[in-house]
């Protein structure tokens, strides 16, 4: 029974992971291939020099027109985050107690497998889930090439690295809340609410001083929002980014073991 309760959860969700990583894998395309006819447009940059604040809230900051600034603004300061967070909490909160609402759980622990067992699969197929949506961005990103989009090989695959640690770290957050709770609308709420207050801090810490010096406390801003895609992910940054969703692991498995489960 090798990775069961992994294979049965990732093949409930292999609808919703298809349709989320195909239309982010068209709409990163569709990017690629309109860049050339913006490369040279120069008022586009009005955009950030006019309201910065405002630009900043959508992910634009700086050039629109460098194959980076073209590329965070469109795609991974926003819709990477957005969709790959969509798969991870959406998987996090239903995971446990979602099941355990709706009665699934029960049949889960009564197999032969202990809870340190179940979790441990559970947080494995969480991870597979915070993949799809980075991955077909790096694709679509390499295909630029053909497109005068020249972006480096190695910020790509650290972009692509650190949104997806980004996306499971977020994911464990609502699995350790509905571990906790037994509540679905509660880890929702939770890891929902973790990720809209990391996306504005990690959004307009380029532009308002406060929110600046608080921005480590971001995993939106390791995961995409500290420029990775031109400087590379920050090392430090990688190994925060693991050594928060170990933390988060320990806290859901804390809580699994004292679950009442229906």
């Amino acid at each position: 029974m090798s990775a069961e309760v992994t294979r049965l959860d990732l093949r409930l969700r292999r609808r919703s992971s298809l349709a989320y990583a195909t239309g982010v894998g068209a709409y990163a395309v569709l990017i690629v291939v309109l860049y050339p006819s913006f490369r040279n447009d120069a008022s586009l940059n009005d955009l950030t020099t006019s309201n910065p604040k405002l630009a900043a809230l959508f992910g634009a900051a700086g050039s629109l027109t460098s194959p980076d600034g073209w590329m965070n603004a469109n795609l991974y300061t926003n819709l990477v985050p957005l969709f790959a967070l969509l798969m991870t909490v959406g998987y996090g909160a239903a995971a446990i107690a979602g099941q355990d609402e709706d009665g699934t759980l029960g049949g889960v622990a009564s197999l032969p497998l202990n809870r340190s067992r179940i979790l441990l699969e559970k947080t494995a197929a969480l991870a597979v889930l915070s993949l799809p949506v980075p991955v077909v961005s790096l694709v679509a990103s390499l295909a630029g090439r053909g497109f005068q989009l020249d972006l480096g090989i190695g910020p790509l695959i650290q972009i692509t690295i650190s949104s997806a640690l980004m996306a499971f770290d977020l994911g464990l957050v609502a699995l350790a809340m509905g571990a906790w709770t037994g509540s679905r609308g509660t880890a929702l709420g939770v890891s929902v609410a973790a990720a809209a207050a990391g996306y504005v801090i990690s959004s307009l810490a380029p532009v308002v001083h406060w929110i600046h010096a608080i921005r480590y406390a971001s995993p939106v801003y390791w995961g995409v929002g500290a420029n990775q895609l031109h400087d590379g992910a920050d090392t430090a940054g990688t190994i925060l980014l693991v050594l928060t969703g170990a933390a988060i692991a320990v806290l859901a498995w804390s809580g699994f073991r004292r679950l009442d489960i229906r």
